[in-house]
């Protein structure tokens, strides 16, 4: 049976297919005869979500293609030869459940059947677990409990793709053609300058590679399970379905199980579904079928940890099979987006490859002509076409970026992939993770009301109003700690340097570092009030009690839990230092209370006490209790976060939320970052993401600053919307739940130290050290690598130009060859790498944090940068075509005037480099742009080699030049001058007004600062 559940786009419809779950096999056949059928374009069916999209013709309806989707299922059960519930049984590599179709959601939805018929379904039981005949046969159809390693990137395929860019290609070209043309000095050159730029790319990304497996962590290698009614140890990759997990704190769950006994199991599933706070887990069957993933309060997955309590759970999915499989697969689905630069300089590959061609077409028949031979003209042409193609591009690239990664690594940022740096300056829109992304994934008290009196907890100090609270001056509030050190279930021990060590639940350890804050001794409290008895909490009762010996032979009772019902237990409290009655009103103004500091997304707890004589029966000491006060927990908020997210916007970049919380907390937490450019915050949960089509999320994306209840299938769907919506997307985040939408995003961004090894090993960039304010610097210098290589373009492109407009010139008119092959090579050489190097390595100009991002789509070099260029050009070619005039009319057609032409193009073009600092920035500008020493190193540097050149009587051979005199210096040092003050007039009246810049904050100067310095 098949259902359709999105029809509304006409020749294309998406149908539920039940037995395509997790069946590979079906699959391929699906997609095999579907695509043969006439009118159908194209087939998807994903076995992780039962679903199947097909595009065809408009002239068939989709009730057509449901048919037809049905007639091949059933040729294809036929074919089997095999009855769907054989197939459950017999599979040996996969977990294919192609059974009837109510069977099917019985065995699927493990979390709405009761525990026994978990039981009964693998034949196992909770006192005595498998047998190991059993398990041994599970093993061998299922196959171990592992899961594959994430593919890394080898050495060879990193070289490799070294070569993968048009510029590359051209030059290897250019080579070729070289060869082919006598030119064999030429092509070593060039074939050394591609051999460079793979030799920077490969060290710096190889290394990168390294840095990022030596953060990989060790996961549990062994696991306690109950198998022929003992209780052993076994390797984790030998847990097998129908196995008994046996729970306790601080070990990881190595299986999708399903619960059928709990004791207090609290499950810290954030690294799964982004939420923040454990989960209390229950045995109990669920009602409805659509249950989100961190609402299946009977289940448990693999990967995720017990933090408190214990239980027992049956195995119902092992390996690639359990959820965190299922990511896995959807990582190797996903596919990563090309970067804007990468993409733009193939584009500007593709234009110097047509230009290439008209150049050498157009000088061939112009000097064939005016008359010059067929083989000189062959060879002129060839060499200005290659000449027209910067050697000095892929270097100045690779080689910009390698430095970026540099740069970035000494603020402990590991960047991946070249391509990365420049992916971040162009990012749009970032998708942050919440949970140990935005805050820091671990509890802390924040907030407490006792005594009448609201006191805030932030960084370790107490404050109440706008000044600093001593805890050692309220009597009650020094109670309601103590209450919560002693009934607590944490371990709290002590360092020799005199560090406390706390082992516990994320909740139970914020309230002894809340004790600690206060200066109490815990260790010491506990010793002085032993403990008698303990009642921990239960399904049905959200209340802790513990009894604990005092020193007058009396026993106190300390109650911590549910406000609501730790309240009503409670007779008294204390007002204005007097213990009176607790009456209805008070208690209605501590629901107040309570709810106030759960509308800030605050886990709130009630505490109380009292004294008895002696212990006891049942829970009858849990009465006439002297209430204390609410005490509001939270995953705090990372420090600066706030600040950073003003800075992105300042930045023009979008900032979305993606959290597994419920949407009240997510709401309170976005609004609290202040997460949106406008008064209106947007939010959207899963309930309501799931019912939408592709198209009317790609719509709500560009809206949406808020998802909560997210799955990691959901994140993907989100990453993929705003990408389609033409958004260039950063994803932040830590957890295994993040990993499919790191990788689909341009730039994927994953936390060193708390961060998971699938997270980082499919993430762009890791942040070593989990700071996430480094992402505004690395933004920076993003946006910065890419203005450099985008100055660096306009100046190769502008003087390679002009190299073409002076010797298309030449021929046209008919006035000789002002540089011959040999020399256009030397001139590319000392103009292009090392200027243009130095051009790459600018600091950041004022601007560049207070600009929106760049226009994904918008081309590295512009419509409207052709003319500046063209321009720029024409002023060098015209400069240099009047020296090489005077110098015809003084020595003729000679070596000697082809030397003037060439010392004056090659200085103008160095010279030229001080222009293309900046495209705004005049030399005459008010605003000064900062010093570059490589720029003036690059400049004094290319000019002593072409002295040299001139002064070496081997190399004046070698490009067939001449000595020169005062007279031509002169002329030659005029001829490179004048282009550069005509230029920077020019560029000083044209950006005028554009002068006055816009107030830049103190936070982006000091970037500014940063950058500059790790630049130098």
């Amino acid at each position: 049976m098949i259902q359709a559940i999105h029809t509304s786009v006409e020749g294309r419809a998406r149908y539920k297919v039940n037995e395509l779950y997790r069946s590979p096999s079906l699959k391929k056949y699906l997609e095999r005869s579907l695509s043969k059928e006439a009118g159908i374009t194209y087939v998807y069916a994903n076995p992780l979500t039962s679903n199947i999209l097909v595009n065809f013709n408009r002239d068939k309806s989709y009730k057509q293609i449901g048919s037809l989707i049905e007639k091949i299922l059933s040729h294809y059960h036929k074919q089997s030869g095999k009855s769907q519930i054989e197939k459950l049984v017999t599979s040996k590599k996969s977990f294919d459940k192609i059974i009837a179709n109510t069977e099917e959601q019985k065995i699927l939805n493990w979390h709405l059947m009761t525990a026994n018929s978990v039981i009964d379904t693998f034949k196992t039981s909770k006192e005595s677990g498998l047998c190991s005949e059993s398990a041994a046969e599970n093993l061998s159809k299922y196959g171990p409990n592992i899961l594959a390693q994430a593919a890394t990137r080898s050495d060879l395929s990193i070289l490799i793709d070294q070569f993968k860019s048009l510029p590359v290609a051209l030059l290897g070209i250019a080579a070729g053609i070289s060869l082919l043309t006598g030119g064999i000095i030429d092509a070593v050159v060039i074939i050394g300058v591609v051999g460079l730029n793979a030799a920077i790319g490969y060290a710096t990304e190889s290394q990168s590679e390294k840095i990022i497996h030596s953060l990989r962590s060790q996961e549990q290698t062994s696991t306690w399970v109950i198998r022929d009614g003992k209780q052993i140890e076994i390797p984790t990759e030998n847990v097998v379905l129908g196995d008994i997990l046996f729970l306790k704190p601080g070990s990881y769950v190595a299986a999708d199980a399903r619960l059928i006994e709990a004791d207090n199991l609290s499950i810290d599933e954030s690294a799964l579904t982004g939420e923040s706070i454990p989960v209390t887990k229950i045995t109990g069957s669920l009602i409805g079928e659509d249950i989100p993933l961190g609402d299946r309060l009977n289940m448990i997955y693999k990967g995720t940890l017990v933090t408190g309590g214990q239980g027992l759970a049956a195995v119902i999915s092992t390996g690639q099979f359990t959820e965190m499989g299922k990511i896995q697969q959807m990582v190797g689905e996903a596919t990563a987006i090309q970067t804007p630069l990468a993409r733009q300089l193939d584009e500007v590959g593709s234009q110097l490859v047509l230009i290439s061609m008209g150049i050498c077409g157009l000088v061939f028949a112009m000097g064939v002509l005016r008359g010059y031979g067929l083989v000189q003209m062959l060879k002129s042409s060839i060499s200005l076409a290659v000449a027209a193609v910067p050697e000095g591009l892929p270097t100045i690239a690779t080689t910009t970026l390698a430095l970026g990664i540099r740069d970035m690594r000494k603020n402990n940022v590991l960047i991946r992939s070249l391509s990365a740096v420049e992916a971040l300056g162009s990012v749009q829109t970032i998708c942050m993770d919440k949970t140990g992304t935005l805050t820091e994934n671990k509890m802390s008290v924040v907030e407490i009301y006792a005594d009448i009196r609201h006191i805030k907890i932030s960084d370790g100090e107490f404050i109440a109003g706008q000044e600093n609270f001593n805890p050692y001056t309220c009597e009650e509030l020094l109670k309601l700690i103590h209450v919560l050190v002693l009934c607590n279930e944490s371990e709290v021990s002590l360092q020799g340097d005199g560090e406390y060590i706390v082992t516990g639940s994320a909740t139970e350890n914020a309230l002894i570092y809340m004790a600690i804050s206060a200066g109490v001794n815990v260790i010491e409290l506990r010793e002085k009030y032993s403990i008698l008895q303990s009642n921990l909490r239960s399904e049905n009762r959200n209340i802790m009690s513990t009894i604990h010996q005092t020193h007058d032979n009396h026993q106190l009772v300390a109650v911590k839990g549910n406000p609501a019902e730790v309240v009503q237990i409670c007779q008294k409290w204390m007002r204005n230092g007097q213990l009176v009655t607790l009456t209805e009103e008070d208690r209605q103004a501590i629901a107040i209370e309570n709810d106030r500091m759960a509308g800030k997304a605050l886990r709130v707890l009630g505490a109380a006490y009292s004294y008895i004589n002696e212990t006891k029966n049942g829970n009858n000491y849990e009465s006439d209790l002297i209430w204390l006060g609410l005490v509001g927990m939270a995953d705090p908020i990372r420090k600066d976060a706030k600040e950073l997210i003003g800075d992105f916007h300042q930045a023009g970049i979008d900032t979305v939320m993606i959290t597994g919380d419920q949407s009240p907390t997510a709401y309170a937490i976005a609004k609290e970052l202040e997460l949106n450019r406008d008064p209106q915050l947007e939010i959207l949960d899963s309930t309501n993401l799931n019912n939408l089509t592709p198209e009317a999320l790609i719509a709500l994306s560009n809206k949406v600053n808020v998802f909560a209840r997210i799955s990691p299938s959901n994140k993907l769907q989100i990453v993929q919307a705003l990408q389609a919506a033409g958004k260039v997307v950063a994803m932040t985040g830590d957890g295994i739940n993040d990993a499919p939408a790191l990788k689909a995003a341009q730039v994927g961004v994953a936390m060193g130290q708390s961060g998971t090894d699938v997270a980082r090993e499919v993430a762009d960039i890791v942040l070593e050290d989990d700071r996430l304010e480094t992402m505004m610097i690395a933004v920076s210098r993003g946006r910065t690598i890419y203005n450099n290589i985008r100055k660096s373009v306009h100046f190769l492109l502008a003087t390679n130009l002009s190299e073409i407009m002076v010797m298309t010139t030449a021929t046209a008119v008919g006035i000789g060859e002002p540089l011959n092959a040999i020399q256009l090579l030397w001139l590319n050489l000392v103009t292009d790498i090392f200027p243009g190097l130095s051009l790459a390595m600018e600091a950041p100009e004022p601007e560049v944090l207070s600009q929106p991002p760049r226009n994904p789509d918008e081309p590295i070099i512009k419509n409207s940068d052709f003319g500046r260029i063209a321009f720029e050009s024409a002023t060098l070619s015209v400069s240099t075509l009047a020296a090489y005039g005077y110098a015809i009319l003084r020595y003729g057609i000679s070596p000697q005037a082809s030397t003037v032409a060439f010392m004056s193009l090659t200085s103008g073009q160095l010279l030229h480099t001080i222009s293309c600092r900046s495209e705004k920035h005049s030399i005459f500008s008010k605003e000064k742009l900062l010093k570059n020493p490589y720029l003036n190193a690059a400049i004094i540097g290319s000019f002593a080699i072409q002295i040299l050149a001139i002064s070496i009587p081997s190399l004046r051979s070698l490009l067939k030049i001449s000595p020169l005199n005062i007279a031509d210096g002169a002329v030659i040092t005029g001829s490179a001058l004048l282009p550069l003050l005509v230029n920077e007039i020019t560029k000083y009246y044209t950006f005028l007004e554009k002068d006055e810049l816009p107030e830049i904050k103190p936070q982006i100067n000091r970037d500014k600062l940063i950058l500059s310095e790790s630049a130098r």
